[in-house]
Parts: structure tokens; sequence; C-alpha cells
């Protein structure tokens, strides 16, 4: 290695040269990699082997149907902590799904979605830990359209009853208007009453959702206790949602208004 001198008072010493690292130009293989030899990186792929992967990945099966290939895991399953946890069966019967919808959405209703859609809005992302899809989004859609429907048939109720007035001390008399007449009867106290989770599900539990709704309950022997009114109102307005956007809003708010509102007490 060669030396240069330096001084330092009196005395001298030898400091070593520092010689610059070198970089391979990008696009230029190492000398063992253009002769053919395997990479000496086992978590490296030539483009040729990753085309390959993905030609096989691709399946001819539904995603609803079948895990994703390139979502499924390797190596050794995990097995539950109990064994009675690790298997809980679900329908796969299209036409048992079509005869659900049916009953919720009327005659015809099993023709409304699409059969990709009509899996996803009662897939819940318990389900095959959500590899599948689930419906958050469907029933967050849905929600909004079955809230925006009671708060509209709240207000536009006649038989609501006025709140009281009070004479003003300066004589001033309130605003009034034909179209806020009912607004006294638009509370959230009363909105939460009808749209209660447990009136929702028992409604959802009535057309039949729960024989035909995909998820895994963490309690298998313990419906309740492991939510599964939460999953069963889910999957109602993850339905709606789906209505709405593959249908449009007017059909979606009819549904809402017929087929929900009004089993659960607000009807005109």
């Amino acid at each position: 290695m060669s030396r240069v001198a330096a001084r330092s008072g009196h005395r001298f010493f030898a400091l070593p040269v520092r010689r610059r690292p070198t970089y391979a130009p990008i696009g230029l293989k190492p000398p063992s990699q253009a002769q053919g030899q395997p990479l000496s990186n086992p978590f490296s792929t030539s483009p040729s082997q990753q085309q390959d992967d993905l030609t096989s990945s691709i399946s001819e099966e539904p995603r609803w149907k079948v895990t994703p290939p390139r979502m499924r895991t390797g190596g050794a399953p995990n097995r539950a902590y109990r064994p009675e946890h690790a298997e809980f069966q679900v329908n796969e019967d299209p036409e048992k799904l079509d005869r659900a919808y049916i009953r919720v959405l009327g005659k015809d209703g099993d023709q409304l979605l699409t059969d990709e859609v009509k899996w996803l809005a009662v897939t819940h992302k318990s389900f095959d830990h959500g590899r599948r899809g689930f419906n958050d989004r469907l029933a967050y859609l849905g929600r909004r359209i079955v809230e925006l429907q009671a708060s509209l048939h709240m207000l536009a109720a006649s038989t609501t009853t006025p709140e009281p007035t009070r004479p003003d001390e300066l004589g001033r008399e309130p605003f009034k208007h034909p179209a806020l007449e009912g607004l006294a009867g638009l509370t959230q106290t009363r909105k939460q009453a009808v749209l209660d989770k447990k009136r929702t599900a028992q409604l959802a539990d009535k057309y039949g959702l729960v024989s035909v709704m995909r998820w895994k309950p963490k309690l298998p022997g313990n419906f309740e206790g492991s939510g599964i009114d939460v999953v069963l109102t889910q999957a109602l307005y993850a339905i709606v949602g789906a209505i709405s956007l593959q249908n449009g809003g007017e059909v979606a708010n009819r549904i809402a208004r017929e087929r929900i509102l009004a089993p659960l007490g607000l009807r005109g």
C-alpha cells in the first residue's frame, strides 16, 4: 500500500492513502452472471422468471370463489389455538345467494347486481383475512343513504308535534314555513332508535342474510359475542350501497325506503 509522509511538529508519521471505491455501471451484470452462473442473492429473480410466475398465477376462477394466488401464504398452515375455531363453513351456493337477494330486494332482486358484487356485499373482512374483498366501503355508502332517507321521512312527517313556543319579550315571532313544520321531530335520538343495530340486524336475519353472509366469528359457538348484529347490519347497508353504485341513487333510495325503513316503522 502506498503511503504519504505527513509532518506534525518535529515528528513524522505515515498515513495510508484511501482508495476511492469503484461502482459498476447500471445495467451491466457481474462476470458470474454473464457466464450463466446462478445468482448469489436468493431473493432475486430474472425477468423471465418473474414473467413465468405472473403467468402461472393467473386464475380463471372469480375472486369471490377462490383466494387470489398471489395472496396465498406459503409454508405450513397457521394452526388455530383451538381446533374448533379453525374451520367455519359459509355459503358457497350462488342459487342460495340469489334467493336471499330476492327476499331483500323483491322480485328480480337477484338481477340488479353482478355476481362479483353480490358476493362482495355479503362478505365481511373477517372472512379469509379479507383477501377476497370485503364490504366496508359499500356499507359506509349504504348507511349514509339509509340515514338520509330516514331524516327526510322524519322531516316530512305531518304528525309531528310542534315545539312549544314561549312568548318573546320583544314581541318577535319566529319564522314559520310549511317545509319546517316537521323539524321538531328530526332528532338524532329518534333516528338512532329507528336504526338501532339490534333492529336492523333482526330485519337482516328475517331476510335470510345470516345464512348467506360470509364471515368468520371469533367464537363460533357464540355468534352474539362475536358481533353478529354488526355484521348483519353491515351486510344490509352494503347491499344498498352496491345498488346505488350499479343502478343509481333513485333505485337505492326506493330500496332504502321500501325494504328497510318501512319494515322498521317509517312508513308513508
